[in-house]
């Protein structure tokens, strides 16, 4: 997929190691952009293109942020793609898992977010993309921490995107679903996903099934990102894409 306005440009991608943070860096790379990968672990990838930084950290972002800025270029796209997952029901939820969501999925976002948008201001373009999932605007048994903090990061995203629109930068939120990732696996004991089960749904714990049948790929949910950060995307801001098959009905 070829995309305009991204070749011989800067992103900086979170959560870049795996999943759809990793699908995501692939494209924009294949669309000619220089990628920063950022990550709390080691890609294991020997590439000054690799860092390993907490988004939780304000000054660690500050100085990954201050880096790039000077020794790669001016970054033109974010991609909060950094996210944990803690499963649990909020009336048992553990108070470190609970943080642990905060901090990640939403404080990590503003930490991201605040410095580089601060500098596409300054330049009157930029584009701001997080992925956030569609539990922010469903109620979920068993995921309400994961569900409030990724509401969090998807509101405060299109807020920052109400005060930078009026200097050409364009802020958006992706919602998956269901998606075939690291994290999504880890919820089955095996490790190895049941499609056909999760599509089904489960309605004992009122979770809608997947209208068109398929647990989506990371390059299903990259796609829409990169698009989204592209020019051809130019008029789009504010917006929250869901990509989750049809399961919210929306």
């Amino acid at each position: 997929m070829r995309l305009p306005g991204l070749a011989q440009r800067i992103a900086i991608v979170t959560g870049s190691r795996s999943g759809i943070g990793a699908a995501t860096a692939r494209l924009l790379r294949d669309n000619g952009m220089r990628v920063i990968g950022v990550d709390v672990a080691p890609t294991g990838a020997d590439s000054p293109d690799e860092t390993v930084t907490d988004v939780t950290d304000r000054h660690a972002v500050e100085r990954l942020v201050d880096g790039v800025e000077r020794d790669v270029g001016p970054v033109h796209v974010l991609v909060n793609a950094a996210g944990v997952l803690r499963p649990g029901r909020l009336l048992d939820a553990e108070d470190d898992d609970w943080q642990a969501m905060l901090s990640v999925n939403a404080t990590g976002v503003l930490n991201m977010t605040r410095p580089l948008a601060r500098r596409m201001i300054t330049r009157g373009t930029g584009s701001i993309v997080t992925v956030s999932s569609n539990a922010a605007g469903v109620p979920r048994d068993g995921m309400g921490g994961y569900a409030a903090s990724k509401a969090a990061a998807t509101h405060l995203t299109r807020c920052i995107g109400l005060e930078t629109a009026p200097h050409g930068v364009r802020c958006n939120v992706v919602a998956p679903g269901s998606t075939d990732t690291p994290m999504l696996r880890s919820l089955w004991n095996t490790g190895e996903l049941d499609h056909t089960v999760v599509a089904a749904g489960d309605p004992g714990r009122f979770r809608l099934g997947i209208p068109l049948g398929t647990v989506a790929s990371p390059e299903d949910v990259a796609a829409v990102v990169a698009f989204l950060a592209s020019e051809a995307a130019s008029q789009v801001t504010l917006q929250e894409i869901r990509v989750d098959g049809g399961a919210s009905l929306r």
